[in-house]
């Protein structure tokens, strides 16, 4: 019997935005392309976005019929060589990023977590590999 593991990748993320074309914008500031934005249903987009080189996006989507979009803590983690030189960029980009680098000590790298136009956090933390 085969498990689901061997036949299942993870491909990508939803992040749920009420405004799009705002939400492109965002993540291609952080070096995301848009590898997708095809129309479905009711006038809504399918829009995804990947860091070059990537197989794994993150999928802006509109928030189901009649519903806001709830801030959340979104689990996405990026990676960085710099983690000053990423949250020195971030903020003088105007991100909603935290107001310093979190230095919590060994075995935690270091990071911090910022904000995406709808409100949803994600994590950069010192790569150490």
């Amino acid at each position: 019997m085969t498990k689901i593991t061997e036949t299942v990748e993870l491909r990508l993320i939803c992040v749920p935005t009420e405004d799009q074309d705002r939400a492109i914008e965002f993540y291609e500031m952080l070096g995301f392309e848009k590898r997708t934005d095809d129309p479905f249903g009711n006038g809504y987009r399918w829009i995804e976005v990947y860091l070059p080189g990537n197989a794994t996006g993150i999928a802006l989507t509109p928030p189901p019929p009649g519903q806001k979009v709830m801030p959340t803590l979104t689990g996405i983690t990026l990676a960085t060589q710099d983690i000053n030189a990423a949250h020195a960029e971030l903020k003088s980009l105007n991100v909603d990023v935290d107001a310093e680098v979190s230095r919590m000590g060994d075995p935690v790298p270091p990071l911090f977590w910022f904000r995406d136009p709808s409100g949803h956090t994600l994590m950069m933390v010192q790569r150490s590999w």
